[in-house]
């Protein structure tokens, strides 16, 4: 950190009137922080924090005068440093950065959350996540320890990274042609990300180039085959091959795996250890109406967009409104004859003003050249999009709209949204009463405004809310009786998230499978992570991980793969030949899961959602504040699971040593 601090500061100031127009062009928050680090001056943070009202960007009213003298003291701060011997300051104490980082957001970051906080955003000079050994590692058996991973998107990248840091031997197993995962599968017209791209990224590898505040797909997919390529994974890859059936071999303490490759011969290997890295939005849901397997025309799903296709001139049904559809609708309606939308239920969009900037000249200057900046502005980031709202989320039994709202923040955000809705559509009643739900804010997965409200008021675009009866060679019917004549149609119909791990057959001790211990729709794990009856076996984002409320899911993946080697460190440390959670400790788990996420939106009576099953249970997303999952997830706690060696029973690491934690004290706050 010394040298390249001191380079980076030198190449900073090496052209002043370049570093002054960065400045003069790039976000005040980010700057200011950089400059208390530098400084340790608090006395202009309290100058400058009473202007700044929330994490956003856009959210900051700094006087130009104020502006200027943060940047002079920044110029002058970079230009002592570049030509003294000072050191790199040193992370502030505690309690600064708590200061730092409430003044630098407009609003109190609790000091709960201050270790998070500096290990995400790399604001300390070490990798916290990094798993080191610890006993030498030549005296262990690493090289006879194999690890498969099923994945070779973002996950899985995340994964064998980890892996290749310790020197563990893995295979990624890839069903396509290339990595990628999601951010390959789904091209469709629009298809971006929704959570801002400073933080949409890993902690280790950082991308300080992003040309947009939230990116297109084409530039993410990018970004994952540089990561491929940086830490030299590729070669680890194994393309074009699809994983059948993986069975746990309880002889050999490993799992068997059986491939179908792209020219349908069929192979094996086997592991130590397998980790799933498939995600969970990456098979289709088709929805079974009446006929539309007679469909005349072309006709295809959002996640399988065939570009062959041309749409130009053509009448065209789109199936849904969730995610996909409020990026694709935008991006196709100038281009076609006829846009017909049939929306089931509707959605809660919001705006967001950098959802379609692109990253200043400024502020990518200021990224590459300035110390400390993409740290701090990963850090505003991070806070914009966590955690701040997730109280909003619970249910206030005393609240007097349950219907419409759970409480009085939640209440607000509806007021708020609705109050948009209302001004991008002209006050159209009409269209108001068909696109304002009548379930809180939240209660689906919250999209981004991309323009969806301003194309439902083009002409050439019709809203559909009556349920279809069937579909027949070139038409749509409604059950009403209204006839729809479309020359394409575009499912816009999500996935089949709670089916996770399918089409997979995994069986585990004495064969049991997973679709046994799971069936269709139920899927549990303990931290979303491991299950009892498969040893051996770790997911990631596995049931119960999803993020609804904001952050990022590259954050639960690092902690999901911080656990997994950690884990992976006791069994081979230790000599285990299986390592398997604790029914006791899962089904704690789950019980506590459950009761918080019966408080949470997503089980609201009004709502029918992705987010769970048939009975209601919330069977994707987290509960979990993000620091409630990164404290659940940071140390691997052996007494939680049963370990065996060659020629041994199951047993409790640790057992003879210490007592063995009960189920009851599994608490998160």
């Amino acid at each position: 950190m010394p040298k390249e601090f001191r380079v980076q500061v030198q190449d900073a100031v090496r052209d002043e009137v370049a570093l002054r127009a960065a400045l003069a062009d790039a976000d005040i928050a980010p700057q200011l922080m950089v400059l208390v680090q530098l400084t340790g001056d608090l006395a202009i943070l309290d100058e400058a924090a009473p202007h700044i009202h929330g994490a956003w960007s856009f959210l900051e009213s700094v006087p130009p005068e104020l502006k200027q003298k943060v940047q002079d003291r920044l110029v002058e701060a970079l230009q002592d440093y570049a030509v003294s011997d000072r050191p790199a300051p040193a992370l502030p104490p505690a309690d600064t950065l708590q200061r730092m980082m409430s003044g630098g957001v407009g609003q109190t970051v609790p000091e709960e959350y201050i270790p998070l906080l500096v290990e995400e955003t790399r604001l300390g000079s070490d990798d916290a996540r990094a798993v080191h050994w610890r006993r030498d590692p030549g005296g262990l058996p690493i090289a006879a320890f194999q690890v498969v991973i099923i994945g070779a998107g973002i996950a899985g990248l995340a994964m064998a990274v980890r892996l290749k840091e310790m020197g563990i031997p893995f295979t990624i197993l890839e069903k396509n042609a290339t990595v990628g995962g999601t951010w390959l599968e789904n091209q469709y017209p629009g298809c971006a990300v929704d959570t801002p791209n400073h933080f949409f990224s890993y902690s280790f590898n950082p991308n300080q180039k992003w040309t947009r505040h939230f990116s297109q797909r084409a530039e993410i997919h990018r970004y994952i085959e540089d990561g491929f390529d940086k830490y030299d994974i590729r070669r680890h890859v194994r393309f074009n091959v699809e994983v059948t059936e993986t069975r746990f071999d309880e002889a050999a303490g490993c799992w068997t795996i059986t491939l179908r490759r792209a020219d349908g011969e069929i192979e094996g290997l086997s592991c130590n250890a397998l980790v799933t890295a498939v995600g969970q939005l990456n098979r289709p849901a088709i929805p079974p109406i009446p006929g539309l397997d007679e469909f005349g025309g072309p006709m295809f799903h959002t996640a399988r967009w065939d570009g062959s296709v041309d749409l130009r001139g053509k009448r065209v049904a789109m199936i849904g409104t969730g995610a996909s559809a409020v990026q694709t609708g935008p991006s196709i309606a100038p281009e076609v004859e006829k846009l017909v939308v049939f929306q089931r239920t509707p959605h809660w969009a919001m705006h967001n003003p950098n959802y379609h900037k692109t990253v200043s000249p400024g502020n990518l200057w200021c990224l590459e050249h300035i110390p400390y900046f993409g740290k701090w502005l990963r850090f505003q980031l991070f806070w914009a999009g966590s955690d701040g709202f997730h109280a909003s989320l619970q249910r206030d039994p005393s609240w007097d709209q349950p219907a419409l709202s759970l409480n009085e923040a939640n209440h607000k955000m509806r007021e708020l949204i609705t109050d948009y809705v209302r001004k991008e559509l002209d006050d159209d009643e009409a269209l108001l009463a068909k696109v304002i739900p009548q379930y809180p804010p939240y209660g689906k997965r919250m999209l981004r405004d991309n323009y969806w409200y301003r194309m439902l008021k083009r002409p050439n675009v019709v809203l559909e809310t009556t349920p279809i009866e069937r579909v027949t060679g070139h038409t749509i019917q409604m059950r009403d009786g209204t006839v729809h004549e479309v020359d394409v149609i575009i499912l816009a119909t999500g996935f089949q998230a709670s089916k996770m791990l399918a089409p997979m057959e995994i069986a585990g001790r004495g064969g049991y499978t997973i679709r046994q211990a799971w069936g269709d729709d139920d899927p549990r794990a303990y931290l979303g992570i491991t299950a009892p009856g498969f040893p051996n076996l770790f997911m990631i984002y596995g049931p119960n991980t999803n993020l609804a409320h904001g952050g990022s899911i590259i954050f639960h993946h690092e902690c999901q793969v911080r656990y997994i080697c950690q884990a992976l460190r006791e069994m081979i440390e230790h000599g285990y030949r299986t390592l398997e959670v604790r029914q006791d400790i899962h089904d704690a788990y789950n019980h506590l899961l459950d009761e918080k996420c019966a408080g949470m939106v997503w089980t609201h009576p009004g709502v029918t959602s992705w987010y769970k099953n048939k009975n209601n249970r919330v069977t994707v997303t987290s509960p979990w504040r993000l620091l409630d999952y990164w404290k659940l997830t940071q140390h691997f706690v052996p007494e939680e699971f049963r370990a065996a060696k060659p020629g041994r029973a199951a047993m409790v690491p640790g057992q003879e040593r210490a007592a063995v934690a009960s189920a009851g004290q599994l608490t998160v706050s």
